[in-house]
């Protein structure tokens, strides 16, 4: 069922900083800023030769983001992102075998302009998997 791991996730308190540590002193190729609304986050991808890591900001009060760098103010790997093939199916598939799938079960639209969902990290030893269909 699972991909190629398409990006593995970092909050940060403070994205232009934690950009320009990627770009300025590790060399990295990175995105422009994308604000996200319907995720409650700010994002920029740093574009490695074989996956990314997206840095995640908070944006707004409501954000998950926001409580997660409440319980880890210098931020912190936050989720990791596997590519399916077909999210309802694997959904279906998840759901059968007892995982939960956070919100309201319906694939939202990612960053990459692609459907995604989210396991409970409870299910998956204490890690937050985020699936987007490639």
């Amino acid at each position: 069922m699972l991909g190629r791991v398409n990006h593995i996730a970092i909050a940060v308190p403070d994205l232009a900083a934690a950009a320009a540590s990627y770009r300025d002193t590790l060399g990295a190729a990175v995105s422009q800023p994308q604000a996200l609304p319907e995720h409650g986050v700010t994002v920029v991808f740093v574009e490695l030769p074989n996956t990314k890591v997206e840095l995640l900001q908070p944006l707004g009060q409501n954000s998950p983001i926001a409580a997660f760098l409440e319980k880890n103010p210098s931020g912190g790997m936050h989720h990791i992102c596997y590519e399916v093939e077909d999210i309802l199916l694997a959904r279906d598939r998840l759901i059968e075998a007892g995982a939960r799938v956070l919100g309201d079960i319906k694939p939202k639209t990612g960053a990459h302009g692609k459907p995604v969902l989210f396991l409970h990290p409870k299910d998956f030893f204490g890690t937050l998997i985020e699936l987007e269909q490639v």
